[in-house]
Formats: structure tokens, sequence, C-alpha cells
């Protein structure tokens, strides 16, 4: 059974007596989902006022982890193609959030070894400033250690999957003209020698006051025939590569959950030629799909609706 969603998104409905009782004292927007999936139905609402409040099945929730594993979305917009375009921490946001979805254990390791770090750097600026020893960093260094290994391991796992299937959508889309390579790069392979690196590099980051190495400076590369594809690849190519990264996603995500997550598509057109967007739908026929695009698009042999947005109204059309 495919996963589904209904959303309402809307200005507040509530009354000032209704605010009141849930101690809302101003609500902006409104936005409500309602989802079925394999073994149950549930409703996810948010409220956008002065700050956001989140409730699940009409529960009030105090941490944005608790949303993790209720809904499972894949979510591809133009602004994905920084994956490629920027730095590393767009290439860890990516691998966070989707191991985060499937993994509650990543989510926890990674908080710690953030917090961690974090304490380490305020006591570098003590040592330099306050002059306390610098023994004290064993401490910290053991916590990077432990937390950062655990990370690693995780993120060392879903690169060996993507590395795995991102072809078996790649190169079709492609026709079979382009292959794939993805390499991780990261501090902690070895974790003896990590261990050894931020002793050797302590009195660098102690002069400017930050930790230089570890899994919050991780990052991947892409190839396309053994090319960088964010130094050589064409618009389309980066554009190709992105979207089999989302497929990819879809499908580790499906081999974990035994279901197809909800796939939102925005202006995925855009720089691709009709051939790479025939494949591309054609791998997509198994998922609930929602797309947003300027032109319309042939969908063939699949079950369909479209919805006309116009002055701000919405008509459906079959």
């Amino acid at each position: 059974m495919k996963p589904f969603i209904c959303v309402h998104f809307g200005k507040s409905f509530r009354t000032k007596k209704e605010r009141e009782l849930i101690n809302l004292e101003k609500e902006n927007a409104f936005i409500e989902i309602n989802f079925q999936k394999s073994d149950r139905t549930g409703k996810i609402e948010l409220s956008i006022g002065e700050g956001k409040r989140f409730k699940i099945n009409g529960v009030k929730i105090n941490k944005l982890s608790e949303l993790l594993g209720n809904l499972y979305i894949v979510l591809f917009n133009p602004d994905n193609m920084s994956l490629l375009k920027d730095g590393p921490s767009e290439r860890r946001k990516f691998l966070d959030i989707m191991i985060s979805q499937l993994k509650a254990g990543y989510v926890f390791n990674l908080n710690q070894y953030m917090k961690t770090l974090e304490q380490r750097n305020i006591y570098l600026n003590q040592i330099r400033t306050e002059h306390k020893p610098e023994e004290m960093l064993e401490i910290w260094d053991e916590k990077l250690v432990e937390y950062g290994q655990k990370v690693y391991e995780y993120r060392f796992e879903f690169i060996e999957k993507i590395k795995e299937k991102i072809n078996k959508f790649h190169s079709p889309i492609t026709e079979e003209k382009e292959r794939i390579s993805i390499k991780y790069i990261s501090h902690l392979k070895d974790v003896n020698e990590y261990r050894k690196k931020l002793k050797e590099t302590r009195e660098i980051d102690i002069k400017k006051g930050f930790t230089g190495i570890g899994i919050h400076r991780d990052d991947f590369e892409i190839k396309i025939n053994d090319k960088l594809v964010s130094v050589y690849g064409s618009q389309g190519q980066q554009r190709t590569t992105v979207i089999s990264l989302k497929l990819t996603e879809l499908e580790i995500i499906y081999d974990e959950i035994g279901e197809y997550p909800i796939l939102l598509l925005d202006d995925f057109m855009s720089e691709l030629d009709d051939k790479r967007i025939h494949k591309f739908l054609e791998n997509i026929k198994q998922n609930q799909v929602i797309i947003t695009c300027t032109d319309k698009i042939k969908l063939e042999n699949t079950e369909s609706n479209f919805y006309k947005v116009e002055n701000g109204k919405i008509a459906f059309k079959n």
C-alpha cells in the first residue's frame, strides 16, 4: 500500500477563546497534514504565530526530533543544487536528514558529538585566554572520538548504500552513457589515527579557538565518468545527478521501512531534455508523487490528477 497525505494550508481558523484555551496568543497560519501509512493513520499540525507549535495526533511535542519516523518524505527543489555547487555542509546536511529519518541512534550520537565539539571549542579559548591546562582536552578528545566514530559508521553505511544503488537510476536516465562514482571523505576512517591527529593539531586549535578536524568536516565527492560533476558537469548533468541521489534516497528508505516515501518535486524539469524527463518519470511510477511545474507534463500509464493554480486559486483538472 502506498502512503498518502492530505494537506490543508490556511490562515488561523481558531477563535480568540480557542486560542486562549491552548495558550496560543496569536496564530498567523495553520498547516494540517493527514496521512495514511500501511500500519496507521495520523495527523500533524503546525501553528505559526509567535513561534511554531507542533502536534502529532493532537498531542503537543517539544522537540522537532519527535516528528521523525511519522511521515517519510523525499523532496527535490532547485535549492538542492547546492549539494553540488556549495560547500561540504550541504552534503553533510543531505546525509543527516536522510539518516535521521531512519535511525534514531544517529540523531542522538550526532547531537552528542556537536555538544562535545562546542564544549571543546569553549575550552580551547579558555586555554588561550585564561591559561587553563591543556591536559583537560583529553576528556573532550575521547568524547569526540567516541561519538564521532558512531556517526562515521552510520554515514559510511549509507554512503555505501548510495554507491550500490545510484547507477540503477542514473545509467538508464542517461542511456548508459554516464556512470556515477562517490567517495566519502572523513577524518574518522581510522580511530587511532584520528586520536593522534587531534593531539598533533592541538596547538593550532588553541591558536584558532576551534577544532579543525572531525566528522563536522566530513564530505563526499561525486564524479561522472571519473570527472567531478561540480566542476566539469553541465547544468543538465548536475541536475540529473541530484535527481538520481533523490531516487536513491527513495529506494534506501523503502529498503528500511518496507514502503515508499512520498516524493515532492518542485521545478525538476528545468535544464533536462525530454529524454531525461521521460526516463526519470518511468522511475517514479510506484510512488505517490506531488509535482509542481510551470509547463504541463505528459504522464503515461499512470493514475494522476492535475491542478492549475492561477491568481491564487486552485482549479482541478483531470
